[in-house]
């Protein structure tokens, strides 16, 4: 099978009138240029988005945290956390799959074909482990499966209510006691993975916070080298404050003291940072999973970008609580961000590339793979698979524009509604902005929203 494309994005640039074929497996075979179609694509291919955070069951709550006492209440994370513990605890296996069903399609009708899910909704309502330890990590996967995204689900390790603090009660269905349950729900994660063939596994510790600290060692030292390692740390300043309370560092000071950190580590938010973290993850290669809409709506704080760019640290992004799931929307207000504190606009660049959408997708893209234990760098490869997000090439912003310029046109002023499709391992999965099976994936979904009665 054959996709002709008016123009295809690869590392160096843009390929004009782009042939390619694919296997019956959905993997690239050729990849030819200026080649002579009648049947071209309207569109522009550039490579799919990597979402490399996700908490899947959080979209049923996106909107819903809003509405904010007058009175002299604090509305801040912790506030939020309450109503996020309150959605957990009601949520069955079939609705669990639902949400994660509708919200998979809509990632790829905005342009992701692979998510790096952060799970920690492991057991049932009452605390009790499954007889099936990884039943919920299962229906994460077979939610994946029924709408064709590629998921890399990372079985998360919450033992703590905080530092030095136990469990709390509204945190039961998150919580393995010890390394040995925490290995078994691993194990059980990498068997219900093979039921899939875009589905692997990676690590995770929720937070520091949320572990025992001779635990994070334990895992970095003794569970598998070779999958990537995810982790919270640093996004909220009480959490700074009381890892200074408890331990006299900073929580990346400690993890930069004692862990044998590297690329296959990815820090998620990683919000405060001093001087001293900024450069220590730069230099072990440590990368950063950042995620602009749902940090700004829980006001995080901004990360310091520019300063890790230049020392040569690697970023990724991802939709966390799913406030928003438009990666073009996450990449602006990432480097919107950066210009506001840094009264600077050259906030996406380096000292090889002034142009910034070329930068943001090459970011995005090669490290966002990299949280997925994906480590192809070439956009579009022959033996890859063909996931790629198609923009229209009918609007006439993008139309009229020079190739010199397109890749800034797209991310900084285009909307979904300028977005064509996705195609995902050789499939087009949404067409025309519609998922091909949105009816059914719809239908589900609202009969748990009628279910939950939460909105």
């Amino acid at each position: 099978m054959k996709f002709h494309f008016k123009k295809l994005l690869q590392n160096e640039g843009w390929l004009e009138n782009v042939s390619v074929e694919i296997d019956g497996t959905g993997l690239i075979t050729s990849i030819v240029e200026n080649s002579d179609s009648s049947n071209f694509v309207q569109g522009y291919a550039i490579p799919a988005f990597q979402n490399a955070h996700s908490h899947s069951f959080q979209y049923a709550m996106a909107g819903l945290a809003e509405n904010h006492s007058i009175s002299a209440t604090q509305s801040d994370f912790w506030s939020w956390r309450e109503a996020m513990y309150k959605l957990a605890l009601s949520v069955n296996p079939d609705q669990f799959e639902a949400i994660a069903t509708m919200l998979y399609s809509e990632m790829l009708r905005h342009g992701y074909t692979n998510v790096a899910e952060f799970h920690y909704l492991h057991h049932d309502k009452n605390g009790e482990p499954f007889s099936d330890l990884a039943e919920m990590g299962s229906r994460l996967i077979s939610a994946a499966k029924s709408v064709g995204i590629g998921i890399t689900l990372i079985p998360i390790f919450y033992q703590k209510g905080g530092f030095n603090k136990p469990a709390e009660e509204n945190q039961r269905r998150f919580i393995s006691e010890t390394i040995e349950d925490y290995q078994k729900l691993y194990e059980a994660t990498e068997k219900a993975c093979k039921d899939y063939d875009r589905a692997n596994i990676g690590i995770g510790i929720h937070s520091m916070r949320g572990v025992e600290l001779q635990t994070i060692r334990e895992v970095a030292e003794n569970f598998p080298k070779n999958v990537p390692f995810h982790i919270h740390i640093s996004e909220q300043l009480k959490e700074v404050k009381d890892c200074v309370e408890f331990l006299g560092k900073r929580p990346v000071q400690w993890m930069l003291d004692n862990i044998e950190l590297s690329d296959r580590f990815h820090f998620v938010h990683a919000t405060h940072l001093d001087d001293f973290e900024i450069e220590g993850l730069a230099k072990n290669k440590v990368n950063v999973v950042l995620c602009p809409t749902t940090e700004g709506n829980l006001g995080d704080g901004i990360f310091p970008l520019r300063k890790f760019q230049e020392l040569g640290g690697n970023w990724s992004i991802g939709t966390d609580s799913h406030v928003s799931l438009n990666p073009f929307e996450e990449l602006r207000l990432l480097d919107y961000g950066q210009r506001l504190t840094t009264h600077k606009r050259n906030t996406f660049t380096d000292s090889s590339n002034g142009n910034s959408g070329s930068y943001a997708i090459q970011q995005a893209t090669i490290t966002g793979r990299k949280a997925m234990n994906n480590f192809e760098e070439s956009y579009f490869a022959v033996s890859q698979p063909l996931n790629a997000c198609v923009i229209s090439a009918k609007h006439p912003l993008i139309q009229m524009t020079s190739n010199e310029n397109l890749l800034n046109t797209i991310i900084y002023s285009s909307d979904e509604t300028m977005q064509l499709g996705t195609i995902s391992k050789g499939k087009w999965k949404v067409v025309n902005g519609k998922f091909i099976d949105q009816e059914i994936v719809y239908r589900k979904f609202v009969k748990v929203l009628n279910e939950l009665k939460n909105r």
